[in-house]
């Protein structure tokens, strides 16, 4: 299956650059590109993407803003591809709902990895990234970790095994709303992929 991309940036030399690094993968279309969040919103609403390659800092609608109405509306999944690697920005695009983080800095592989992850409902992090978001969660952790119902349930079905579309069957909801929960629950509980979610709710009596 073709991955459907809508590239997001204001710089106009990135979007080509990364325009032009998609389009030699066979298994990946671009199927267009937006200068600012208030574009990419029309522009993800119009052609519906797969995945959008979100910056963060960029004018009017910034991607905070863009990555959560987009997933609220249940249009596509965000992988951001951003310069900043500091908790604040970490912590806001993931409670905005997108599913992994990257930075600029990355080879050119792990970029088209992270796009191949999220489609697959995985939630690649920048290494980086990642440590900064564990050491804010060591810092804020109280020793009890607030888990919704729902949030719940879902990370009981992953300790059991069960794929994102299996959950979303089990539990008569999307599949883009059970990863949405995930994201949620990865980032509250300090961990980054479903091996390290199911063995915290293995340790911590979920499910």
């Amino acid at each position: 299956m073709t991955i459907r991309v809508v590239i997001v940036d204001d710089h106009a030399m990135l979007r080509a650059g990364l325009e032009q690094l998609l389009t030699g993968e066979p298994d990946i279309e671009v199927v267009g590109n937006a200068a600012d969040g208030a574009a990419a919103l029309a522009l993800v609403r119009e052609k519906r993407p797969a995945v959008v390659l979100m910056d963060l800092q960029m004018p009017g609608v910034d991607g905070v803003a863009a990555t959560r109405e987009i997933v609220a509306e249940g249009l596509a999944d965000v992988l951001v591809l951003t310069s900043y690697s500091d908790a604040e920005r970490i912590v806001g695009a993931l409670d905005a709902g997108a599913l992994g983080y990257l930075l600029k800095d990355a080879e050119p592989d792990e970029v088209l990895q992270g796009i191949r992850a999220v489609a697959r409902g995985e939630s690649p992090i920048n290494p980086r990234a990642a440590r900064e978001l564990l050491a804010v969660r060591r810092t804020t952790s109280t020793g009890v970790v607030d888990l919704t119902p729902r949030e719940t349930e879902v990370l009981g079905l992953v300790r059991e095994g069960l794929a994102n579309k299996q959950i979303a069957r089990r539990l008569g909801i999307t599949e883009r709303t059970v990863k949405a929960h995930l994201t949620s629950t990865f980032q509250r509980i300090g961990v980054v992929d479903r091996t390290q979610a199911a063995l915290w709710a293995e340790r911590n009596g979920v499910g």
